[in-house]
């Protein structure tokens, strides 16, 4: 069943309206038709399945069948702060992240981030992000779609607050270490939030980790095996959705 995110608050006897690219997908792409059912999403998580009542030529109108009491989030508020990388590897990590429970993510301007960002193509790149991590929510049946921020230098990232804030950092795997990131994961309750930052493809800058170390953020290795930059990300979120929903 198709899941759709609706910008708005449920509210009992207003009509549910469904318009522009969703719209689109229902009635050309899916070619839904009248009594079909799909599941909606409000601004506040709540969610539905609904039946299409009627089909306009702009809109569709649905109807509440049943609400959804099961949740599909993560009990924790994970950033996900990657290092500029080359080509759609920033994409990838988007998409895959979405699915596996990120709250954020923030890119940033690294060191040895080879990728330059074009303030001119701004718009239509943080479009397409968003694009990309909306059908990623819908997919894997999502109850908020996660924000997508316009990339940071490492000085504005250090200003975020969280309560937890971790860095990958290969030197660490390779010193082997092993233990910063399940004790942060064995600490860390329901409802707060942790940061984890991570380098482009040629890791942080020597100076970068002493900076994020001197703001209070804990460097990890991610076991024995150096990761590419778009797979540590992924590591980090199975591992947090590991000990928090399966091992509790």
């Amino acid at each position: 069943m198709q899941r759709y995110f609706i910008n708005s608050l449920y509210r009992e006897n207003d009509p549910i309206i469904i318009t522009g690219d969703d719209y689109h997908h229902m009635v050309r792409v899916m070619r839904m038709k009248e009594e079909d059912e799909v599941f909606v999403v409000f601004k506040d998580q709540a969610s539905a399945i609904t039946r299409i009542e009627t089909i306009s030529s702009d809109a569709v109108e649905l109807s509440i069948v049943q609400w959804e009491t099961s949740t599909k989030e993560l009990p924790i508020k994970v950033t996900i702060a990657s290092g500029l990388p080359k080509g759609d590897k920033l994409e990838l990590i988007f998409q895959k992240g979405t699915e596996l429970g990120a709250t954020r993510f923030i890119p940033f301007n690294a060191d040895r981030s080879i990728v330059k960002w074009d303030d001119k193509k701004a718009k239509k790149k943080t479009e397409r992000w968003e694009k990309i991590v909306k059908e990623a929510a819908e997919q894997s049946h999502r109850l908020l779609v996660p924000e997508v921020s316009a990339p940071v230098s490492l000085k504005q990232l250090i200003q975020e607050p969280f309560e937890y804030k971790l860095v990958a950092y290969e030197e660490d795997a390779r010193a082997g270490e092993k233990g910063n990131l399940s004790k942060v994961l064995t600490s860390i309750e329901p409802g707060q939030s942790i940061l984890v930052v991570f380098g482009p493809e040629g890791g942080l800058s020597e100076k970068e980790i002493e900076l994020l170390r001197s703001e209070g953020f804990l460097t990890c290795g991610l076991g024995p095996r150096i990761l590419r930059t778009e797979t540590a990300p992924l590591y980090v979120l199975s591992a947090v959705s590991y000990q928090l929903e399966l091992m509790r």
